[in-house]
Parts: structure tokens; C-alpha cells; sequence
């Protein structure tokens, strides 16, 4: 296994990534390419070619499709990506979650179902990191 295989989605991404702050709501579909962290609110739909990532603080109310999923914080809707998603022990999911991997933290809740499409079966992780670092 090398070691790129090892490191977690967040630990990945190199570029500067859309921010969306803790007092912003967006109603909407969003589209787009690039890494997108989200710290507020948005209701409505997303189609990201790149990494959409939900801190602590974000709430989305819609469905996420993007290639790669990384959830802190609450999902009201489905998740569909068309690589990983990485779900931390501060998610709160309702809803559908897909992807080719899914790696879920204990103390995660989701309520709903979760289906790969990738030939792996769901992982689980313990969190070690602090806070800030999903922030």
C-alpha cells in the first residue's frame, strides 16, 4: 500500500479550496469544480467536479454529488460521490450515502442507508485528530 492510499481525503487536498464562512446561507443548485469547504448553511443541490467538505458547523439541506465527500457536520439529503466519502464522528446524516469507498468514524450517525460502488466494504475510523483541524 503506498502511502497516498494511506492518507485520508482531508490530508490530500492541495489547493485552495471555495470557502463558504459560518454566517453564509445559500439557497441553490451549486456547480462547479474545485475543493469547496462549507461552514454555513445551504439548501439545495450541488454538482462538484472536485472535494466538498462540511465542517462542524455546515449544514446542507439537499443533495451533495461530487467526486469526493468529507462530512463533519449535518447532511438533510443524499449523498452520491463518484470516489470517497469520509464521514468524521461529528456527522449527522439523514439520508442516502454513496461512494466508491465510504470510511465512517465512530460516533458518526447516520440514518439512512449507505451503499458502495466500489468494490471495498465500508471502513471505519477512530478520529485522532483535534477539531480545529476539520474546522
Amino acid at each position: 500500500m503506498t502511502d497516498s492510499r494511506l492518507r485520508r481525503l482531508r490530508d490530500r487536498s492541495s489547493n485552495a479550496a471555495t470557502l463558504i464562512s459560518e454566517d453564509c446561507k445559500l439557497s441553490g443548485l451549486i456547480t462547479g469544480s474545485g475543493s469547496y469547504l462549507i461552514n454555513g448553511e445551504i439548501d439545495g443541490d450541488c454538482d462538484v467536479a472536485g472535494t466538498v467538505t462540511l465542517a462542524n458547523n455546515g449544514l446542507w439541506k439537499g443533495t451533495i454529488k461530487a467526486s469526493n465527500v468529507i462530512v463533519a457536520g449535518r447532511v438533510e439529503g443524499d449523498i452520491i460521490a463518484a470516489g470517497k466519502v469520509e464521514i468524521t464522528d461529528t456527522a449527522r446524516i439523514t439520508g442516502t450515502v454513496s461512494g466508491e469507498a465510504i470510511a465512517v468514524a465512530e460516533g458518526a450517525v447516520v440514518q439512512g442507508v449507505m451503499k458502495t460502488t466500489g468494490p471495498g466494504e465500508p471502513l471505519e475510523f477512530v478520529e485522532k485528530r483535534g477539531q480545529d483541524q476539520v474546522d
